[in-house]
């Protein structure tokens, strides 16, 4: 055993070293496969942070990128951008009708992903890369701690020097930030207020009390095998990092944005930048990966949402509830009932962690009639980090270490326990825990059929769209039998991204104001003014992606029952589910071939019985 692992070891350095020495050399490879390679490597090779949470490299005492940070630099930008049209070119003058289906499918998945940031070439500087949702600004620290491996003195003093390039990466994203305001890409303004007070409070105390400093203190006196004495050293030059690297960094983007809000309006929608229609049209088909105009994804979004209302009404009615008009105004009002809620202190937070985990065991227990493949990796479930709950989401996933070594997590943010109501936690499990998010991205990292790259590559309408797939089929396989509340939480949870569909358009195709769309959710959502005012405001900066849940679902229920249809008695939902677990995440158009193919071969061999 220990032999066999030794050399799968040896076989796995030798292959990223090809993948990296393969980087080097641009011309045409031999195979389409090593193309494949060379452009994966050339990713995840110039990606410290990536390769850290891959946790792969360290296995085989490889540690040097866990003190580096990524280039953000405009200058390897444009090598990227150079390096992506000419692998393009390249996997394209390969004779695809001589490939096996298998490297056909892999050759069009990365074609695709490709194409995608060529296209978007053109709309490099339309985004806002700070911004209240995400950014540097935010990101980096959580990645510090919560992913930077603190196990050992070495990683630990990685940590350190992570920290002190802080101040590069920094006036990296910052060129890019100057650039984007000359061509009149400025964020809206409410965007750049959010984003200060967000920087503002973060370098508000001294750097010891900065929980970069705090909580990489704790993980740091966990090490036994660090000398007491190291330990002090080193925190010593952390907090030295953090006062004369880090905050200084953060004041620059103070500075800048002060200055810039002078320039910013009260125009949400990305209509307003250069080329913004075009810009929108291109963040749907990204997003997506259909090519539904923007009319027919907000027509999409109003059928959606008189649908799910009427079956709302309907449960409603057999509560006794009669002649319920706005069935998310009557959750929302149920949702401030105790019944409903836990205590909001420490031990209604460990209550509530208590019950995420114990339905996802439950749910766990229950797919063997649904499922042939089952992810090996582990789930855990976990509060959201203190310092994250106010600007984070509801929940999320964070994916596993590939390979192993770091499980996978579900993040709960539990800052306000009126916020989270009890019919609505199934639903939330089976998204981002089983079968949903943790279920489909950890089988896909565990596949050994497919390029490695197709293991890693999001695109957003399979995996959300999976995930509320996951909701629905919870709710087909009784997983809310005899709790009809529950049920409602489901739907309105379906009726959710439904809602998106028509807001997000609304926003930045039909010219809606802010205030415009926050009224149509408020109406259509049972969620209070606060977390309305969030989402809409989420979708400001990140056109598109909203729609990709619910597109994604029903492309996926669209499949299934495209193949129930043709195969009749022959359907098999495992298989089904195997067919679009098992080659991992796709754009929705290959996985409509890769259905049709699969009926295509079941028709032939029942034919042949």
């Amino acid at each position: 055993m220990g032999s066999t692992i030794w050399i799968a070891g040896v076989v796995i350095v030798l292959l990223v070293l090809a993948g990296w020495l393969a980087s080097l050399i641009w011309g045409k490879p031999w195979s389409v496969q090593g193309l494949f390679l060379r452009t994966f490597a050339k990713f995840v090779f110039k990606g410290p942070e990536l390769l850290t949470m891959l946790g792969f490299l360290e296995k085989f005492g490889l540690h040097g990128h866990n003190a580096r940070l990524s280039d953000a630099s405009e200058a390897f930008q444009d090598k990227t951008y150079r390096f992506v049209r000419r692998d393009l070119g390249i996997l394209r003058s390969y004779n695809r009708q001589r490939m096996p289906r298998g490297v056909q499918i892999s050759a069009d998945v990365m074609a695709a992903f490709l194409d995608d940031i060529v296209e978007g070439e053109r709309f490099r500087y339309h985004d806002y890369p700070v911004n209240q949702m995400f950014g540097i600004q935010s990101e980096m620290p959580n990645f510090m701690m919560t992913i930077h491996p603190v196990i050992s003195k070495l990683e630990a003093r990685n940590y350190v020097r992570r920290l002190n390039r802080f101040g590069v990466k920094f006036d990296q994203v910052l060129e890019g930030l100057r650039i984007r305001e000359a061509k009149g890409c400025i964020p809206p303004r409410f965007v750049i207020r959010r984003v200060l007070d967000e920087m503002i409070a973060f370098i508000g105390a001294p750097a010891r009390e900065n929980p970069l400093y705090t909580v990489f203190a704790e993980k740091l006196d966990k090490l036994n095998n660090v000398k007491v004495a190291d330990q002090q050293q080193i925190l010593a030059e952390a907090a030295a990092a953090i006062e004369n690297t880090v905050y200084p960094a953060y004041q620059k983007f103070i500075d800048y944005f002060t200055a810039l809000e002078q320039k910013a309006t009260e125009d949400d929608g990305v209509w307003k930048l250069p080329d913004g229609d075009a810009y929108y049209a291109y963040c749907l088909r990204s997003n997506t990966t259909t090519n539904y105009t923007p009319a027919e994804v907000h027509e999409i979004g109003l059928r959606e949402v008189e649908r799910i209302e009427a079956e709302m009404r309907a449960i409603f009615e057999r509560l006794g509830y009669a002649n319920v008009e706005n069935p998310t105004r009557k959750l929302n009002e149920l949702g401030k009932e105790e019944r409903f809620l836990y205590a909001n202190t420490d031990e209604g937070r460990a209550a509530c962690l208590g019950e995420y985990q114990h339905i996802l065991d439950e749910m766990n227990a229950a797919l063997d009639p649904y499922f042939a493949v089952r992810p090996k990796a582990i789930l855990k479930v976990e509060r959201v980090p203190e310092f994250r709950e106010k600007t984070s989401a509801g929940a999320y996933y964070q994916m596993g270490a590939l390979g192993g070594g770091r499980p996978g997590i579900f993040f709960a943010n539990l800052r306000d326990m009126n916020e989270i109501h009890k019919f609505g936690m199934k639903t939330l499990s089976y998204h981002e825990g089983i079968p949903g998010h943790h279920f489909q991205i950890s089988i896909a990292q565990e596949l050994k059929s497919v390029p490695i790259f197709r293991r890693m590559l999001p695109f957003t309408a399979y995996a959300e769209g999976w995930a509320l797939y996951a909701e629905k089929l919870a709710r087909e396989i009784g997983m809310y039998q005899d709790d009809p509340y529950s049920e409602l939480g489901c739907l309105d949870s379906e009726l959710f991204r439904a809602v998106r569909l028509v807001v997000d358009t609304g926003i930045h195709y039909k010219r809606w104001t802010r205030e415009q769309a926050i009224e149509y959710m408020s109406a259509h959502a049972a969620q209070e003014q606060e977390s309305v005012i969030s989402e809409i405001e989420r979708y400001i900066v990140m056109p598109g992606q909203a729609c990709a849940y619910k597109i994604g679902m029903i492309k996926i229920l669209e499949l299934r029952e495209r193949a129930q249809k043709a195969l009749g008695s022959a359907f098999d939902l495992r298989e089904f589910h195997d067919v679009i677990l098992k080659n991992g995440s796709l754009p929705l158009s290959i996985l409509d071939e890769i259905v049709q193919a699969y009926i295509r071969q079941k028709t032939a061999e029942h034919s042949q019985v």
